[in-house]
């Protein structure tokens, strides 16, 4: 008796107990569907009350302590007078032409999420690898939907990170984040303007942004000209500090090679300020053998020393006077910053009074590349989307 009731209790109201007994590695229920006082024909939407015969259905249900479950429904069949043809009864809690309850498909998303990779899941469950990517993504896009047609936040993030080769070709990924609310927003293929703007043209409230960060990339910038009209661009600090890391590692392997004196290379590339006495008393006197490489290095200081300012007023005086000892340098690296920083200028100021940086952008685009690891990687880019939204998007 309490049997039936526990039984009772997992099958709900429209289905009916019968017996049980061992089946494959688990158990197999036979249950009997209610009968109802109509059903409706999934093709006209016509009310029947006819039935027409019997029929049996093995669909999959969640594990009961780790052991397999199937259920046995006997159901009958209806015949729809306006369609003149027979259709079979729904079972309560699977979807049309489904061999697998909506409580099974939810516990394989769900140790889909938690195991270490989806191999082990289909030998946990003992279920086809065709299934279980089925059923990971279906459940995915899912809740997703909970999401869709969620406007624009007013402070975003947009950066890229890599995700394919594809006929000789690298292929990205352009991640956009909500910065207001700390999570991912939106993923597109790709890092191209016209490309970016047929996917993102029919997100609602474009109006609604106000601020991008994003790195100096022009395409990007011509994608807010076109998508955003009341949005102002901020540099990301990150990326205006490291422009002319190439060009100190360029110099550093023209004077020791490709491996010797890796010590000196890190030290360059760190700010002189983090370092210990020792540390920076030693990397100056061997900058003072290197003039060219010292006169990089005192540059890429003075970026530092930029960002340190406060307040706009002393950071656009910073910049000038950068600017103009740029100007009077030989270098030609010094010449090509100069004109990265004019062509960028008031976005660069434009940080000293909103204060906003990529940081949280960088964060998730190194999640990303976990979850590319994890599945060593993605030929599909829906899937992709759909995992990194799923991720990092609640």
């Amino acid at each position: 008796m309490l049997a039936r009731t526990l039984a009772q209790d997992i099958l709900g109201t429209e289905l009916k107990f019968l017996s049980f007994k061992t089946y494959r590695s688990g158990q197999i229920w036979d249950v009997e569907k209610l009968r109802s006082e109509c059903e409706i024909c999934p093709k006209c939407a016509t009310p029947s009350n006819v039935r027409c015969g019997k029929l049996q259905v093995i669909v999959r249900e969640e594990s009961i302590r780790h052991t397999p479950l199937w259920f046995r429904v006997h159901k009958h069949r209806y015949f729809c007078k306006a369609c003149r043809k027979p259709f079979a009864e729904p079972t309560p809690g699977v979807w049309p032409k489904r061999r697998t309850t909506q409580r099974f498909r939810k516990s394989l998303a769900q140790a889909c999420e938690n195991l270490t990779d989806l191999s082990r899941v289909r030998k946990f469950f003992s279920v086809s690898s065709g299934l279980l990517y089925q059923v990971f993504y279906e459940q995915l896009a899912i809740k997703l939907r909970e999401r869709s047609n969620q406007p624009w936040p007013t402070i975003i993030g947009i950066d890229e990170h890599f995700f394919r080769r594809k006929n000789h070709r690298t292929e990205f990924v352009t991640v956009i984040t909500n910065l207001t609310k700390n999570r991912l927003f939106e993923v597109a293929l790709g890092k191209d303007t016209k490309l970016l703007y047929e996917q993102l043209k029919d997100i609602p409230g474009k109006e609604n942004v106000e601020i991008v960060v994003m790195d100096m990339s022009n395409s990007y910038r011509a994608l807010v000209k076109l998508l955003f009209p009341n949005a102002k661009v901020i540099a990301d600090k990150f990326h205006v500090l490291r422009l002319l890391s190439p060009s100190l590692i360029k110099h550093r392997a023209e004077i020791h090679g490709h491996r010797k004196e890796l010590r000196y290379r890190r030290l360059i590339l760190c700010n002189e300020r983090s370092l210990d006495y020792d540390l920076r008393f030693e990397l100056r006197r061997y900058l003072e053998k290197h003039p060219k490489l010292q006169e990089l290095h005192r540059f890429k200081e003075r970026l530092h020393e930029f960002y340190r300012t406060k307040g706009f007023r002393r950071a656009r005086q910073s910049l000038e006077r950068l600017l103009r000892d740029l100007g009077a340098s030989l270098l030609p690296e010094a010449k090509k910053l100069k004109n990265t920083l004019i062509a960028w200028k008031e976005t660069l100021l434009l940080y000293f009074t909103k204060r906003f940086t990529n940081g949280l952008t960088e964060a998730l685009n190194g999640r990303a590349k976990l979850l590319q690891r994890r599945a060593y990687g993605y030929r599909s880019f829906k899937n992709y989307r759909l995992r990194l939204l799923n991720a990092c998007g609640f």
